[in-house]
């Protein structure tokens, strides 16, 4: 099940917080002949102690050899040649990353340790707040444009937004290069980890917890959910991470929030099942969100024809989940030049499957559509 390789540090890269690259030397071979001798390995230095040049270090490259979407990364399980010093001592009992070896102990904030203790037993209301969720990592940039320029729109002030990191991609959020660089832009306020994820800014137990801690300790105005980076699917109608999406509208809906259904569209999937609207959207919320969600329906520019003729068939794929047909609203939201213009100053870089703006402008542009809406429900309140 997993695929070990040992070797020495050679180079100390590009780091961001809680995460640093480094460039290893393997000691053996692959039986494959066409795989690097030296590979680029991801370390999380507060599980593995900071490295450095001439460190032997233990490699988990399973995901690596199989060529699946790690990023291309080799991941670091610990020092080959000694461990890391203890942690300073802390509260918390939450266990993460439960029963595996590299298990990681945080305090939650729900903790009864925790400083924010007595707020969360408490808290049972989300008081109306937008809560948009997604199914793709990638959508968080974009989500987060199109929140921004509603605020500039409206000119109003610029949402307080707090993301919520569910745990059916990465579980380390110091995965995410997106959120660090959002984060360090400005645009993001803070990260809360739930479920089996950790290293958010908060950590809490389940999405419930997360968002209320979102409302009730980080003081969001908008929730964005969303799993880490690395989506699974099998290809089958329910073997998908982002199933949880539903789950999250449901969450959002049970605590009095405002859930607002992310679509993933594309127009450049090369897989039928992913054309417009994917089959991941409409089993999440035609099938596992059970509450009333707003399902936000982008109008491309209509002097673009080829999003026009996307946007008809998305159009018609929408009509399953809302009313009459489905349980949800139907929002129409613009998205013209100036949508793709903010996009395209996006502080991070937009990806999607391995396609930019220009190659799948479709995916971002309905990501932004419902961070406009989510952040335009917040007049409405």
């Amino acid at each position: 099940m997993i695929t070990w390789r040992a070797g020495v540090v050679e180079q100390v890269g590009t780091s961001w917080p809680g995460a640093v690259e480094l460039t290893v030397a393997l000691d053996n071979p692959w039986s494959d002949p066409s795989l690097p001798a030296r590979v680029k390995a991801l370390a999380y230095p507060r599980l593995v102690g900071d490295l450095a040049v001439g460190r032997r270090v233990l490699l988990n490259v399973s995901a690596l050899s199989r060529g699946l979407g790690t990023g291309g990364y080799a991941l670091v399980v610990a020092p080959g040649d000694g461990v890391p010093a203890d942690p300073p001592p802390t509260v918390g009992h939450l266990v993460k990353a439960r029963y595996t070896p590299l298990q990681a102990m945080v305090l939650g904030v729900d903790d009864q340790e925790s400083e924010h203790h007595d707020v969360m037993r408490d808290a049972d209301d989300l008081d109306g707040m937008p809560v948009v969720v997604a199914d793709l990592h990638s959508a968080l940039p974009a989500i987060l444009v199109g929140a921004r320029l509603e605020a500039a729109r409206s000119g109003r002030p610029v949402p307080r937004v707090v993301y919520v990191m569910t745990d059916g991609g990465a579980l380390p959020a110091w995965f995410s290069r997106a959120a660090a660089g959002l984060r360090a832009a400005g645009w993001l306020d803070a990260v809360v980890t739930a479920g089996q994820a950790f290293g958010g800014d908060l950590e809490a137990v389940s999405v419930h917890t997360a968002l209320l801690a979102a409302r009730h300790v980080l003081d969001a105005d908008l929730a964005v959910v969303v799993q880490g980076p690395g989506n699974l699917g099998t290809g089958t109608r329910w073997g998908f991470s982002g199933v949880a999406a539903g789950e999250a509208v449901n969450a959002a809906a049970v605590l009095g929030g405002r859930p607002v259904a992310s679509l993933r569209v594309s127009g450049a999937d090369p897989r039928e099942r992913h054309l417009g609207i994917s089959h991941h959207s409409l089993t999440t919320y035609g099938r596992v969100a059970l509450l009333p969600a707003d399902v936000v329906v982008p109008l491309f520019d209509p002097d673009d024809a080829e999003l026009t003729a996307l946007g008809t068939r998305v159009r018609t794929q929408a009509a399953a989940l809302v009313e009459p047909h489905g349980r949800h609203r139907l929002v129409e939201t613009p998205v013209g030049a100036d949508v793709r213009t903010a996009l395209g100053a996006s502080p991070v870089r937009l990806s999607t499957m391995g396609r930019g703006l220009d190659q799948d402008a479709a995916a971002f542009l309905t990501a932004a559509a419902s961070g406009i809406h989510g952040a335009a429900l917040l007049h409405a309140r």
